[in-house]
This record gives C-alpha cells, sequence and structure tokens, in this order.
C-alpha cells in the first residue's frame, strides 16, 4: 500500500498540530504505522489522499450509521446552510429535534443541546450536584465520558478510592471528588458509597465503547439503580455512544433500568458535532434561565447540525427494523473474526450490541478495564496493521469499538471476514 502523500501530510502537520492531529487516537500511536489523511468518503467507504479505499467501520467514531454522505442527511445540511450557519438565536429546528429524542426515552422529559459529548457530561454532573447539593461523584475504570477535568482520573491505591488526576493540567483537587469504582463489580461501587455520604451521581456507560465493547450486566444495573435511590443520588446513563446505536432507545432499549438522566452523542448528529444531556422534568428545571443552575453554549443548537440529527433520528424512527439487519451484520463479521482466529490457534473474545460491535484477543470474556488490559495489544497493533493494508479500516486502539452503516451490504461483510482470515495468519 501506497501512503507517500499520507506520510508528507502527516509530517507536515506535525509541524502546526501537537502530534499532527486533533484528537490523541488518530496518531496510530498504539498501533503503528502512518494514519492515512481521508480525502472523501462514500457510503461504506473512504479515500485517502494517496487513493487507496477502506471499508470504513469506524464511521467517524459511531455518527454515520447511514453510512458517508447519506443524501438524505446531506440534502438537510444543505438546505440549511443556504439559511445560514448560525444565529445564537432559537429556530424551529431545535425543539423537533428535541421532541423526537424525548418521545423515545422514557427517562428524559426535557433535553439540552450542547455542541460535544464532553460537553454534555460535564453540564449533567453540574445539574446533578447542583440538584443533589452534593459534590462527589462515581465512575468506572475504564468508561471514558470526555475531557472535563474531573472526570480524567485513575486509580488510586485503595480498592475504593478517590481518582488521581490522569494528566498534567489536571489538579489533583478536582479529581479529589471523583470516586472509581469497577465496571460490573457492585461491591466496588458499595465501597465507594461506605467511604462518602456526599455522592451526587453515578455515571456510567450502560454499553462501554471505550475499553472496547463491553456491556453492563443486567443484575448490575438493577443494583446500582437501588443503590443510588437508598443513597439520594442521580444515576446517569452516558449514551453518547450507545444512544441510537445499541437500539433505536440506545441501551435503554435492552436493560430495564431507568436513569435520571441522560447525555447524548454521535448519530444525534448525523455526522456533525452534536451533544445533549437531558432527564426528569424536575431535574431538568434546574436549569438557567428557568433555574439556577447555569450552562450556556453560542453554538449549541445551531440550525446545521441540528438538521443534520433530525434527519438522521426521524429515518431510524420511521425504519426500526434497520436495527435488527445491523445486528445481524454485526454479528455475521464477529463469527467471522472469530473463526479466523480459531483456525490459527489465537483466542479472540467477541461481543456485538445492536450495529456495535467489538473483539479482544483475549483468552477469557471481558467484563471489565482489569479484563481489558489483559489482552494482546501487540497481536491486535498486527492485525490492524494487516487490515489496513487489505483496505479494512478499523479503530486504531484494542479498546475502541467499531461500527456498522447501513450502506454495508453482505458482500462487504463476507469480504471483510476473508481478509480478516489472511490478516490472522500474520498475527499468528
Amino acid at each position: 500500500m501506497n501512503l507517500k502523500k499520507s506520510i508528507e501530510a502527516f509530517n507536515e502537520a506535525k509541524k502546526y498540530i501537537p502530534g499532527g492531529v486533533d484528537s490523541p487516537v488518530r496518531a496510530f500511536k498504539s498501533v503503528g504505522g502512518t494514519p492515512p489523511f481521508i480525502e472523501k468518503g462514500e457510503g461504506a467507504y473512504i479515500y485517502d489522499i494517496d487513493g487507496n479505499r477502506y471499508i470504513d467501520y469506524v464511521q467517524s467514531w459511531g455518527p454515520l450509521i447511514f453510512g458517508h454522505r447519506d443524501k438524505d442527511i446531506e440534502e438537510a445540511v444543505i438546505k440549511a446552510v443556504k439559511r445560514g450557519l448560525s444565529f445564537g438565536a432559537p429556530t424551529l429546528i431545535e425543539t423537533k429535534l428535541a421532541k423526537e429524542i424525548v418521545e423515545l426515552f422514557e427517562s428524559v422529559d426535557k433535553i439540552r443541546f450542547v455542541n460535544s459529548g464532553t460537553e454534555a457530561v460535564m453540564s449533567a454532573i453540574r445539574v446533578a450536584r447542583g440538584y443533589t447539593l452534593k459534590d462527589d461523584i462515581i465512575k468506572f475504570k475504564g468508561c471514558y465520558h470526555g475531557h472535563s477535568d474531573s472526570l480524567l482520573v485513575q486509580a488510586g491505591s485503595g480498592a475504593a478510592t478517590f481518582g488521581t488526576p490522569s494528566s498534567p493540567g489536571v489538579p489533583a483537587s478536582l479529581t479529589n471528588h471523583t470516586l472509581l469504582a469497577e465496571y460490573n463489580d457492585i461491591e466496588s461501587v458499595k465501597r465507594c458509597f461506605e467511604s462518602s455520604n456526599n455522592i451526587a451521581c453515578v455515571i456510567i456507560e450502560p454499553i462501554a465503547g471505550n475499553m472496547g465493547l463491553v456491556p453492563a450486566d443486567e443484575e448490575f444495573l438493577k443494583e446500582l439503580r437501588e443503590l443510588c435511590d437508598k443513597n439520594e443520588t442521580l444515576l446517569i446513563f452516558d449514551e453518547v455512544m450507545s444512544g441510537f446505536r445499541a437500539s433505536l432507545k440506545g441501551a435503554q432499549g435492552i436493560t430495564s433500568v431507568k436513569p435520571d438522566m441522560v447525555t447524548f452523542g454521535k448519530v444525534i448528529g448525523g455526522g456533525m458535532p452534536v451533544g445533549a444531556f437531558g432527564g426528569r422534568e424536575e431535574i431538568m428545571n434546574r436549569l438557567s434561565p428557568e433555574g439556577d443552575i447555569y450552562q450556556a453554549g453560542t453554538l449549541s443548537g445551531n440550525p446545521v447540525a441540528m438538521s443534520a440529527g433530525f434527519k438522521a433520528v426521524r429515518k431510524l424512527k420511521e425504519n426500526p427494523s434497520v436495527y435488527e439487519d445491523l445486528e445481524r451484520k454485526a454479528k455475521k463479521l464477529m463469527q467471522g473474526f472469530k473463526e479466523a482466529a480459531n483456525e490459527r490457534g489465537i483466542s479472540l473474545q467477541t461481543e456485538v450490541r445492536g450495529s456495535m460491535f467489538g473483539f479482544f484477543f483475549n483468552s477469557k470474556p471481558v467484563k471489565n478495564f482489569t479484563d481489558a488490559l489483559s489482552s494482546d495489544t501487540d497481536r491486535f497493533a498486527v492485525f490492524h496493521q494487516e487490515m489496513l493494508k487489505r483496505g479494512v479500516y478499523l479503530a486504531c486502539s484494542q479498546f475502541e469499538t467499531g461500527f456498522i452503516s447501513t450502506a454495508m451490504d453482505d458482500k462487504i461483510i463476507e469480504e471483510t471476514i476473508q481478509k480478516a482470515k489472511e490478516a490472522m495468519r500474520e498475527v499468528a
């Protein structure tokens, strides 16, 4: 594969952009090699500046459930652009998209739009603290909720402990209010509650997508709901990734557990930068200007992003059976990967939730971040490189999730499985 132009572009970018990228994972550090610089996308494919074509299982990290350049979303964006990019004033399309989402989610009475998942989570936690008049939060190791200060934490020395900063520039005083628990381990959550009576909220990805794809067990979520109720603590589902991806109702279409607040992103922007947070009416009414908790954003709810998101969500609501087909293809892909690994005596764990898929080079099932960290990342790096050479673009980290789009047919899935068989020979 010729990447001459991408190599030159990457070297040029590094002169002006830290690491040559605007988000760290794009630099391919965990898998090696040079990241292809993408020129365009079309359906299931992306094309780099050297003319190479790839089957794209990243899909902009999830938003493009209809693939690249979906004609309906593209038309909606073009119409919106012709009316103006942004006004900093209310528009009808904000209410239309809000209504679509609220109608689907029983746990959401009102919603507010922001510009990213990070901003959505940061705002939701502020509301939870203001509503409960408590300061501490519980998060889970391996769950990523954006790069706001209080959520960039790593485990301390104790079984239940306040986190310490995982990045320079984050004051310890901010992460001192963040307790860390083990995903799918209710005892670790109980220890957190025992160590603090000042917990405003528990935030969790009900389907974790940032330690690889690791769903929460149903019984674990039920016990988590009970603990929150017992301690007068809000339960926040971070569905930035799983919302409209795992099902039409996200994780809440799969679990019976209902959160107090939810954060959204990805699909509700249709490819544009959008985030949102919502919850019960009495909680959301505390937001300014109706209440006393302040949150604002100049470009929040801008008409271009809202138009893209509205079209994407409306298409999904009108065609809910699309999820059955997406899941069938995801399962077919993962079964093919597993068979390819088995043929070479390689242990591979796979997982599917709706249009989301994940796989680990691991001999045992992955239930939490500790399990995920025991995966063979060297093998993953080789597999990623070999698939890229064969024109398959996978997430460039063992700890990320893959996505199926409606633009992928069975022929594309079968082609990918065949390339996986070839790549597994090199991995072995």
